[in-house]
């Protein structure tokens, strides 16, 4: 793995134990001693950190930036308050999803995060899409997610006032000299914290982190479970060009102004055929849960068939889930067959095995509203 790159935290990954593997160009742990399972069911019961330093940390500023931005997604960013943060889709002209991002209002500045595997050509979609009037920043910047439901509980100790955020909010904070920003926010399920620091400083503030007695490291095995029971997309997996919002069940990030009949109605590339969508509602598939029986996963890829052998779709994530205590899975299938409560089997290996088409998050969402 010698050309791969490294985040901040390289060399903490493996003083710990971290047993490390290519992702998306990047050398990562997948987990540590502890194992995924005990990762994940710690991250549920207490509090993880995860190294998400690879993700792509952008600064766009310029005129009216938030307004710029909207001609490349789906979301409301000129109504995102400041200190606000959102969920935002990347879209091509067919409406198919490019790559699903974080966007926070910082009043003069939008503060984005991108997908480690798609920042570089989401980084080229920006320059090329906001013109020469606005700028575009790679921020060398580590990026932690402290995760579970003693994450305030630790953050009490280290910055108590970024625990009056609530979910989805934003802001700077000054921490061990270093001007750190912290979202209340993360893509677990749980309760906690998205922080970014200075890179030069991310190994410390880990270190602080993972010597409290509440915190253990999360790698990306349990990370993946832990995204999944919350039943969160995976970019390159679950949602990709060929899936258009809509399809993906993820209507709500298109945002309400941006809606037919809205004060800034479409101007997002593949627009025409999204809103159609979610007028006409005549897509032909659509994202779905899935609960499985025993303990055996169903893996991305397992073909589904309906009662009368007819296939009628495919899984795109499939783990078993710790918390849920059963196999999980998403897929798409078919509109006609996409019935909550409908019975589907799922190839594996030539046996078929049944699962449920059940409403998603899979576990209930612990998200700190206020």
């Amino acid at each position: 793995m010698s050309d791969m790159k490294q985040t901040p935290l390289f060399a903490l990954h493996q003083e710990l134990g971290g047993k490390m593997v290519p992702f998306a160009g990047y050398s990562m742990p997948v987990q540590y001693p502890l194992g995924v399972k005990k990762e994940h069911e710690h991250t549920r019961r207490a509090c993880g950190l995860f190294d998400v330093s690879h993700m792509g940390q952008l600064m766009v500023t310029g005129p009216a930036p938030a307004k710029a931005m909207e001609t490349l997604v789906t979301a409301d960013v000129v109504g995102l308050a400041e200190g606000g943060q959102r969920y935002a889709l990347f879209t091509n002209s067919e409406g198919g999803i490019l790559d699903d991002l974080m966007i926070v209002n910082q009043g003069d500045s939008l503060y984005v995060v991108v997908n480690a595997a798609c920042k570089d050509q989401d980084l080229a979609l920006l320059r090329t899409g906001l013109g020469a009037n606005h700028d575009v920043e790679v921020l060398d910047r580590g990026l932690l997610a402290l995760q579970g439901p003693d994450a305030a509980t630790v953050m009490q100790r280290l910055c108590p006032a970024a625990c009056d955020l609530v979910f989805m909010e934003h802001d700077r904070f000054e921490v061990m000299g270093n001007e750190i920003w912290i979202s209340r926010s993360g893509y677990t399920g749980e309760d906690g914290f998205e922080i970014s620091v200075p890179s030069e400083a991310t190994e410390a503030l880990a270190r602080w982190f993972v010597d409290q007695p509440e915190v253990e490291p999360i790698g990306l095995g349990a990370r993946d479970s832990l995204r999944l029971e919350a039943g969160l997309c995976l970019y390159g997996h679950d949602i990709d060009t060929t899936t258009t919002p809509v399809e993906a069940s993820l209507s709500w990030a298109v945002g309400k102004p941006r809606r037919v009949g809205g004060e800034r109605e479409a101007g997002f590339p593949g627009a025409d055929r999204v809103l159609h969508q979610l007028q006409a509602k005549d897509h032909r598939r659509r994202r779905v849960g899935l609960l499985g029986e025993g303990r055996a996963p169903v893996r991305e890829g397992a073909k589904l068939f309906d009662a009368d052998d007819q296939m009628v779709g495919q899984v795109t994530s499939g783990s078993f889930g710790p918390s849920v205590g059963a196999p999980v899975a998403m897929a798409y299938v078919v509109v006609e067959a996409a019935e909550k409560g409908a019975t589907l089997y799922a190839d594996v290996r030539g046996k078929r095995l049944p699962m449920v088409i059940t409403p998603m998050p899979f576990v209930p969402a612990n998200y700190h509203r206020g």
